[in-house]
């Protein structure tokens, strides 16, 4: 028998944090979003989601200004962006009790460690999300593409837990699975969200179709990809130089995808600049491990939203 999780309170009701929540509460969980700027028009209107596996709409759903009107949950999903981050201090506290888990779905590296400082290591859960989905309006959300989920504990004592997560959200008629390597799975992720969210700001606002038109631009992909790649089998994961062809091809039915740095950048908001490109940058040079492409890369990026 796997742990159970009675109460769910997401931090973050932007686009994963609506579909993944919604999807959950679609099956009957128990779910509290914790919403900002969108709280009247969620609180007033619901939630609907116009997805490839199944539209779905919740006219009301549990929606609080803080944490605090919330109180302690079995387990807290982070979806908000790591650049939101600072907030975990004030946001997570009030959710815990001492067998609370956090699953974040975010971005990158370095979140889980950000969520340990607080709730302690052994409560920590990973998750990768593969989906293509946007935020049209306050609660109104677009999925086109994918919706796994690929989760697993970021301390050894959270395993049963990280399976007990996977079964839930597989009963939401959600894709998931558990995986035994967070970290390598995390390199994995990057092996796309590096040079796409990256090359997508870096050539100043530009979907995934464009670059992939461009033979140098794909040939830039690969480049950032393979380092990538063998960055993360330096540092002990080992990752197949296949997965970026996998990845690229993966990409090229998605069409004019607009990547959500790339959102982020049109729309003058910050970017997670510190988990998708310097985090990996600072783990790989730490083990002597160079990365040219990457610090080019991250530098054109800089550039343009200075």
């Amino acid at each position: 028998m796997y742990p159970e999780f009675k109460r769910i309170a997401i931090l973050g009701a932007g686009a994963v944090g609506l579909y993944y929540g919604g999807r959950l509460a679609s099956a009957g969980e128990d779910i509290h979003f914790v919403v900002r700027s969108d709280y009247e028009a969620l609180t007033r209107d619901g939630l609907s989601c116009k997805s490839i596996h199944g539209d779905f709409t919740l006219p009301h759903i549990q929606t609080h200004r803080d944490s605090a009107q919330i109180g302690p949950v079995d387990l807290v999903i982070v979806t908000w962006k790591a650049t939101a981050n600072q907030h975990l201090r004030s946001a997570l506290p009030p959710l815990l009790h001492d067998k609370t888990r956090v699953l974040t779905l975010q971005n990158g590296l370095g979140n889980c460690e950000a969520i340990a400082e607080l709730s302690g290591p052994e409560h920590v859960l990973g998750g990768l999300c593969f989906v293509c989905i946007n935020r049209h309006n306050a609660g109104h959300i677009v999925h086109s593409g994918g919706g796994k989920v690929s989760i697993g504990a970021w301390h050894p004592d959270s395993g049963q837990h990280a399976l007990g997560v996977t079964n839930m959200m597989r009963a939401a008629d959600i894709k998931a699975h558990h995986v035994e390597r967070l970290e390598a799975a995390q390199w994995e992720k990057l092996i796309w969200n590096i040079p796409f969210n990256g090359l997508s700001v870096a050539e100043g606002g530009v979907t995934t179709d464009v670059l992939l038109a461009d033979p140098q631009k794909v040939d830039e992909i690969r480049g950032l990809m393979a380092e990538v790649i063998a960055a993360a089998r330096a540092l002990g994961h080992t990752l197949s130089p296949q997965l970026a062809d996998d990845n690229i091809e993966r990409t090229r039915p998605m069409g004019p995808y607009r990547t959500s740095s790339m959102i982020d950048f049109v729309e003058g908001r910050v970017l997670e600049v510190g988990s998708i490109w310097e985090e990996p940058l600072r783990r790989a040079q730490a083990a002597g491990i160079a990365m040219p492409k990457l610090e080019a890369l991250l530098e054109r990026i800089r550039q343009r939203i200075k």
